[in-house]
């Protein structure tokens, strides 16, 4: 059981044994909820000569009662404390350790899949589906279960005090249940349906906020809202129509069930006028009847939740199934050298994004790819640092291949400044010290004195301590970028990625950056993408990348005078100019 458990709500071990006891603690105190009424039925069954025929003389057993309703009363509450604990708190902390386990596993995927993943979608699995399933596994599983088996044991108990009657209350269970499973495709293709019209909404609203800025200079606001309007009116249509027609079916399921009362008294009716059943058993069996069709029904109601966490626990495995990378975590280089061995990448089935990709950027070395927009000079950069794993060949680091590596050790070695720059709704320091987070105040202000930030930074009204919004929104976008290469310089590691690190700064301060770049390089291993050519031009090396292939290698003057893609680039620029 614990393996199903396991496989079929996506646990741990330990939150398949707790879920376990959960549903054993539940029966338990469903059950001990039922033993006053059974001790009740005893005592009159006992006693009820006494009670209706003043002239008998013989004294109840009071005491006897009494004394095990305050047995009962202590059991309910220990069994009642144990049922919380295990129903609750146990399956909170199995909360937790999912949440855990996401964020491992999103921590274990290759970074690029952040760059071509829908954020919010994500954002949503770790919260909301994570906190719809934390509900329903405490308010609900263990109670279906229970639920089940307490009416079993309940069923097997009535059908050996008095069969005939029994049959008369279960025989609507079957049918009320055949209507139920019924349903079950129904509401299925309905839950899937709403989670993915919701997500849908989730994106269209992210996306909005995301493109806000392009979204009101477009003047599409009213567009973006009538569409957006539209998806939510949509979505409630089909959630109230899911939910009617779902009604229905679930409340027809009730409707046979409450044929069973009346099944009851009838044929109760009809045993007692031929004397096979007494009025006490009578009593009995309406009384219980009357409770009995409760818990079936709870446990219907929340069989329709399960099905409705069906779907996020599919996607739990989901992420969970995803390929992770990992690697050796004890990596010691004997030199910096990035070498592709005849490398191929592709970011989806049949499409090549590189072919046959091979060269060598050296120690101490500036290495610079070139070449038209979509080549895979980004890729190639990417790739060096395992953002994801290549198709076929070898990418190694200091001889060894970077495939066997652990990513987060082998980001150690690394500093990339992206054109793309995120920044943190967070102090100026704080952001420069990224970079390296046991820095002192004295190692950053040198690290953004190089990347020529101290200028701007001491204009701003706390220096730095300035908070400067989310996503550096308070800064322009080449102080945003100032801001990423001094991370870069601050981290001081081995191997350098600069991706149009300079795009979004201006001919002075590209010339200060430079200057500050001559020094964080030396002795490391630089790999470069830019498209002015005057920044490529003092590299040591020039990689020019075209449809994903390798064009032509060389140093920068020798592909300069030989007619190539390089050297028309340059005239092209020269020419624009």
């Amino acid at each position: 059981m614990l393996k199903y458990f396991q496989k079929k709500y996506a646990m741990s071990e330990k939150g398949a044994r707790d879920l376990f006891y959960a549903i054993l603690w539940t029966i338990l105190m469903q059950l001990s909820f039922m033993a006053p009424v059974i001790l009740g039925f005893k005592f009159l069954e006992e006693n009820i000569q006494t009670i209706f025929n003043p002239a008998n003389t013989s004294k109840p057993s009071i005491a006897y009662y009494v004394v095990m309703s305050v047995v009962l009363f202590l059991v309910m509450l220990a069994v009642s404390y144990f049922q919380y604990d295990s129903a609750y708190t146990k399956i909170y902390e199995e909360s937790a350790k999912r949440r855990i386990s996401l964020a491992e596993t999103l921590r274990k995927l290759p970074m690029a899949f952040f760059g071509k993943s829908d954020i919010a979608d994500l954002s949503a699995t770790i919260m909301e589906d994570a906190t719809q399933i934390e509900m329903l596994f405490s308010h609900a599983v263990p109670q279906i279960y229970a639920a089940v088996t307490t009416i079993f044991i309940m069923g097997t108990m009535m059908f050996f005090y008095n069969w005939q009657l029994s049959l008369a209350v279960f025989w609507v269970v079957p049918v009320a249940v055949l209507v139920f499973l019924l349903s079950k495709k129904f509401q299925d293709e309905m839950h899937q349906d709403l989670y993915n019209v919701k997500r849908e909404i989730s994106d269209t609203i992210q996306e909005g906020l995301d493109a806000a800025q392009e979204i009101k200079s477009y003047n599409r606001e009213g567009t973006f809202s009538k569409s957006l309007n539209q998806d939510l009116d949509d979505f409630e249509k089909k959630m109230i129509r899911g939910e009617l027609l779902a009604g229905a079916l679930i409340n027809l399921s009730y409707v046979f069930l409450r044929l069973g009362l009346p099944s009851v008294i009838l044929y109760g009716a009809y045993l007692l006028s031929t004397s096979a059943i007494s009025v006490f058993t009578y009593l009995v069996f309406l009384v219980v009847t009357a409770r009995i069709y409760n818990p079936i029904m709870d446990a219907m109601n929340n069989f329709a939740l399960l099905l409705y966490l069906n779907i996020r626990i599919e996607r739990m495995k989901e992420m969970d199934k995803m390929p992770r990378q990992d690697g050796k975590t004890k990596f010691s280089p004997k030199n910096y050298d990035i070498e592709f061995k005849n490398v191929d990448f592709s970011y989806q089935d049949g499409v090549q994004t590189l072919n046959r990709v091979s060269f060598i950027a050296k120690q101490n070395d500036v290495t610079a790819l070139v070449g038209p927009s979509g080549g895979g000079k980004s890729t190639i950069a990417k790739l060096s640092a395992r953002f994801w794993d290549i198709d076929r060949g070898v990418i190694t680091l200091g001889g060894v291949d970077i495939s066997k590596i652990d990513p987060e050790t082998l980001l150690n070695y690394y500093s990339i400044v992206f054109q793309d720059v995120t920044l943190f709704n967070s102090s100026v320091m704080e952001n420069i010290r990224l970079g390296k987070k046991d820095a002192t105040d004295e190692e950053v202000m040198r690290a953004a004195q190089l990347a020529q930030c101290d200028d701007f930074i001491k204009k701003m009204p706390n220096g730095y301590d300035t908070l400067i919004g989310e996503n550096g929104e308070k800064l322009s976008g080449g102080e945003r970028q100032r801001i990423s290469i001094a991370r870069a310089i601050l981290k001081d590691a081995p191997i350098i990625l600069l991706d149009e690190a300079t795009a979004s700064l201006d001919a002075e301060n590209e010339s200060k950056i430079q200057s500050a770049f001559s020094v964080l390089v030396k002795n490391k291993t630089v790999l470069i993408i830019a498209h002015r050519m005057r920044t490529v031009l003092g590299a040591d090396k020039i990689v020019v990348v075209k449809d994903g292939v390798i064009a032509e290698t060389g140093k920068p003057m020798e592909l300069k005078a030989r007619p190539g893609l390089f050297s028309s680039m340059l005239k092209a620029q020269y020419q624009n100019q």
